[in-house]
């Protein structure tokens, strides 16, 4: 049984944690450098020191025992700590040493994407060591890891409002109802009354939708995505009526496969924040961010007149 944690420890649980990364011993063998015979000799050091299995491997493939899936977890967790020291131990003469990890969902508005981006650049000119970490999740999930403590920040829309967590308005994006070439209301789009789009089935969100002009919800919701293009491709399929963003669905529409129902009748606005939890369980890490965010944001100052 693995007792005190050594340097081969480390280097064995290292490589462990490759071979499940390239999903076996072979496709790891480019990334480690080494032959398949050492890899092998070494996961099996690994196992010998632990006193379980972690893998089956084989002729019937790799595949780790519920063991393994829990020691990768730990791993994991390990080798991330070990990092964050080795940051923090090499810039103790910075201001800011850690990590900041960011929680995003997928084709946010340009706007807003552009904001977040101008606050990286600023927040990556401050006397700094901090890892940066990106994590791309639907509006629910992003919620749930941010009060775990999982993300730092969370850009999302936000169906609720938690009392632990803070939020800061961002933007807001346009989405509109659309239908695919193949579906029968094709040839009627742009005219579509709501009346006759509520005969048809729809996708819908996972989460609530929280938005400033929502007028409609369809009674006929028999699919739910929260993931875009998982939406687009049940739309596409002509089966479904659904809401995607408006500059997400433009190549769609220029290239005649999507079209809008009604432009004026059947859309709504959604809001972006960007949200945090509340002091004290915020670093001076996220603070640092947050105003370089409001910074960014702030309206730039007037032009001085020349005389």
């Amino acid at each position: 049984m693995l007792g005190r944690l050594n340097d081969l420890d480390i280097r064995l649980i290292k490589v462990f944690v490759t071979i499940t990364q390239a999903g076996g011993i072979t496709p790891a063998q480019t990334i480690l450098n080494v032959g398949q015979p050492t890899i092998s000799m070494q996961l099996a050091a690994l196992e010998e020191r632990l006193g379980y299995r972690l893998c089956q491997r084989g002729r019937s493939g790799f595949a780790l025992t519920p063991r393994g899936e829990q020691f990768l977890a730990a791993s994991k967790a390990l080798l991330s700590a070990i990092g964050t020291f080795e940051l923090q131990a090499r810039n103790l003469d910075k201001a800011l040493v850690g990590t900041l990890t960011i929680g995003l969902i997928g084709h946010s508005p340009i706007d807003v994407n552009t904001g977040i981006s101008a606050a990286i650049a600023r927040f990556g000119a401050r006397q700094q060591a901090v890892r940066l970490s990106v994590a791309v999740h639907s509006p629910a999930e992003l919620e749930q890891m941010l009060l775990a403590g999982m993300v730092d920040v969370a850009v999302s829309y936000f169906w609720r409002r938690m009392p632990t967590l803070d939020y800061l308005p961002l933007g807001h994006e346009e989405e509109v109802a659309y239908c695919s070439d193949s579906h029968v209301l094709h040839g009627k789009a742009g005219a579509v009354s709501i009346e006759e789009a509520d005969r048809h089935d729809w996708v819908w969100r996972g989460s609530p939708l929280v938005a400033e002009e929502t007028r409609h919800i369809p009674p006929a919701i028999v699919a739910i995505c929260d993931n875009m293009e998982g939406r687009a491709i049940l739309i596409l399929s002509g089966r479904y009526l659904g809401y995607l963003p408006s500059h997400y669905a433009e190549p769609y529409i220029r290239s005649g496969r999507l079209a809008a129902l009604n432009r004026k009748t059947l859309r709504h606005r959604v809001g972006f924040e960007l949200a945090t939890r509340r002091p004290p369980h915020r670093n001076e890490i996220v603070d640092a961010f947050l105003r370089d965010v409001a910074d960014e944001r702030a309206p730039a100052p007037p032009k001085a007149r020349g005389g």
